[in-house]
């Protein structure tokens, strides 16, 4: 039988070499070695995005691969998740994510939020195209720790500030966090809107949301 050392260690290759085809088969071969779920997520798989975003950081890595590591790892979950009991895994918090209205991109909130799910976050994706109502609803429906809301064109942007002025309105801003992305985004901007920070990338704001739960 495989040691569990050499099960996670698997798990951890099949994330970083991107390995698409045997992350399923990987995964039970480590459930039938006795490794817990538990642990797979947290040894395995949530260890090989941390590489993952490390070799982003160091250019090793581009968006592309960023990406299909979050594929690998999703697949991955699918034999997963039966086995994992709820509580089993250390929660960090609760992120609602939504891309703003009249934007229709994804690749950036897709990617931030399996990286952010990979850190231990519950994630609420609302999608794309998200009106600043949706933001307050969703809010008051789920009670997150944390929005992400991401604009990939400029025109969007606005709908940034009218959102956080929208959580403000209904008396919701006080209780969260509030973290920008997308490609024009900028640190001056999330001031001058009300936001708490702006990532730079999905990497980035992992970093920044996990500062918050845990400082």
């Amino acid at each position: 039988m495989m040691a569990e050392k050499d099960a996670l260690r698997r798990v951890v290759d099949c994330i970083v070499g991107l390995k698409f085809d045997e992350i399923r088969e990987t995964c039970q071969q480590a459930l039938d070695a006795g490794v817990p779920a538990f642990r797979i997520v947290d040894k395995g798989m949530a260890e090989g995005m941390r590489i993952v975003g490390e070799k982003y950081e160091a250019n090793e890595y581009f968006l592309s691969e960023l990406i299909v590591a979050g594929e690998v790892m999703k697949e991955g979950m699918k034999v997963l998740e039966p086995h994992l009991k709820s509580g089993q895994v250390k929660k960090m918090g609760k992120i609602v994510m939504g891309t703003v209205f009249g934007d229709l991109h994804d690749i950036g909130k897709n990617v931030a939020s399996v990286m952010l799910g990979a850190a231990g976050f519950d994630i609420v994706d609302l999608g794309v195209d998200v009106p600043a109502e949706k933001f307050v609803e969703a809010v008051r429906k789920e009670e997150p720790d944390i929005v992400g809301m991401s604009a990939l064109i400029t025109v969007t942007m606005p709908e940034m500030e009218k959102a956080v002025k929208a959580l403000e309105k209904a008396g919701l801003r006080d209780r969260l966090k509030v973290i920008i992305g997308g490609a024009p985004v900028t640190s001056q901007f999330a001031e001058k809107i009300g936001a708490d920070a702006a990532a730079k990338d999905a990497v980035d704001g992992v970093k920044i949301c996990k500062s918050w739960v845990q400082g």
